[in-house]
């Protein structure tokens, strides 16, 4: 599939632009350069055709972070197929933008110079002092008022390869993908909502290795993974590791990251997508651009299946940490905890951090804790096959006589305690969802179940069944309801 980079320096609209052809508001867009600081790639079709459309941050210098977008963009633009070079009709022309301009050029790429920002006619002629670049294909348009656009996208179908082509690209580009992926096997309070009173028919579902799973490929076999944790603990650089490529930008400047970037991978049958999320603040501290970050990271944190909590264990667990952890326990997240920045091998120190750990963040009880150095790649690879078992646990379905085994046993052990005089009653089980599991208690009296009980049935249950790194959702109800 042929690839399309829109490159250029801050402001010139590049992400509305992206925007723009994407038909919908994906990368995040403001008046405030360096908005855009890592490459998002998205599939766009032009006419009856598909490409892939890069937006990359702009092409400035100065500090540690802008020199780092700068590297990304310009390799994003030497491996792309066709580049729309934009730059502000309202200025003047800048040599270091011709200088680049033809340095494109003489890769024999299909390179369009697009002057935005001609917002009416007489801006058009602002256009004349760009000519200078030499350009064979200039196009004077205005991304915000959506002018003459239609003949530069007329210009990229041309160059854009027939469906079968695309096709026969996307699979080559497939098999790639999975060659390159193939790896080693190593040896603060939230109201919870309401759950969907559905039930699963019979024939929906399916058996595999003693758990039961929902009779739905496509959502077992995807699992979206996201990587969260407050500023600077190393988010980016752990996707970076697992992905093996520099995909994010990593600097030390706190907030480098502020568009989600997703990242998809194949590995033992399953796509994992990644997405690497704007680093969390305290509330107070939230300035400008960041509150977009905060929305998307919401968004995303909405769809996701698994989170990688990121903790820098150099130093000692926040409160914002456990807030941040809170997000996961609300979105009801399968979770694995990873202790980043793990650079000494000591037993001792590693069994104090787990214990405070596990004190800290007791609604996360169920989160296994690995240890890695991003930097390094130390145990970054032990996350794939966790991610895999997590995600089992995540969608399995416990047969409803094993249920109601396990849950007879538990309330002889401890029965019920009557409230006031009044005695609950539990007849029987019925898990109805998965992904989390979602356990349906049909009862006599449903607001008498406490939830120290409740409390006490999730840890029987993980004691009977292989529940690691996956919450359980308990649904009290009465009977026909």
């Amino acid at each position: 599939m042929k690839k399309i980079a829109i490159i250029g320096r801050p402001n010139v609209g590049k992400s509305s632009l992206f925007n723009r052809l994407l038909k919908q508001r994906d990368a995040i867009t403001s008046e405030m350069a360096g908005t855009t600081r890592d490459v998002k790639r998205k599939i766009v079709r032009v006419g009856d055709k598909e490409a892939e459309l890069l937006d990359t941050g702009g092409l400035d210098k100065g500090c540690e972070l802008y020199d780092k977008i700068r590297e990304k963009s310009l390799e994003a633009a030497h491996k792309a197929d066709i580049v729309l070079f934009m730059v502000d009709g309202k200025s003047l022309p800048e040599d270091e933008d011709k200088k680049l301009f033809y340095e494109l050029q003489g890769m024999g790429k299909e390179v369009a110079l697009v002057v935005n920002k001609i917002d009416n006619e007489k801006m058009k002629e602002k256009l004349w002092e760009f000519y200078e670049f030499g350009a064979e294909d200039i196009f004077g348009i205005s991304v915000a008022h959506n002018r003459s656009i239609t003949a530069l996208m007329e210009w990229v179908y041309e160059r854009l390869p027939d469906e079968d082509r695309v096709a026969e690209d996307a699979k080559e580009e497939d098999e790639e993908v999975e060659a390159e992926f193939e790896f080693e096997e190593i040896d603060e309070e939230e109201d919870y909502f309401e759950i969907d009173d559905e039930e699963v028919e019979e024939d929906s579902v399916f058996a595999y290795n003693d758990k039961i799973y929902e009779h739905n490929p496509e959502d077992i076999n995807h699992i979206k993974v996201a990587i969260i944790g407050r500023t600077n603990v190393g988010k980016s650089s752990l996707l970076n590791a697992l992905l093996k490529e520099e995909r994010s930008v990593v600097s030390s400047v706190a907030g480098t990251t502020i568009d989600p970037i997703d990242e998809s991978i194949r590995y033992k049958e399953k796509q994992i997508t990644f997405v690497d999320t704007a680093g969390l603040r305290k509330r107070g501290k939230i300035v400008g651009i960041e509150k977009y970050a905060l929305m998307r990271t919401t968004k995303m944190l909405e769809n996701a299946n698994i989170a990688l909590l990121v903790l820098d264990a150099s130093e000692g667990f926040r409160d914002l940490d456990e807030k941040i952890a809170g997000l996961v326990d609300k979105h009801h997240l399968g979770c694995i905890i990873v202790l980043n920045k793990w650079d000494i091998s000591d037993k001792q120190r590693y069994e104090e951090v787990v214990r405070e750990l596990r004190d800290r963040f007791k609604f996360l009880s169920y989160a296994p804790v690995v240890t890695v150095s991003a930097k390094t790649k130390l145990r970054v690879e032990k996350l794939y096959n966790m991610i895999l078992k997590v995600n089992d646990n995540y969608s399995q379905r416990i047969p409803t006589a094993r249920l109601n085994e396990v849950l007879e046993w538990s309330m002889r052990k401890h029965p019920l305690p009557a409230i006031k005089g009044q005695v609950a009653k539990i007849y029987y089980a019925t898990q109805y969802d998965i992904r989390p599991p979602k356990i349906a208690l049909i009862m006599n009296k449903p607001r008498l179940l406490h939830f120290t009980y409740r409390r006490y049935l999730k840890n029987q249950l993980r004691q009977a069944f292989d529940f690691e790194g996956t919450p359980i959702l308990f649904k009290a109800k009465r009977r026909g309801e």
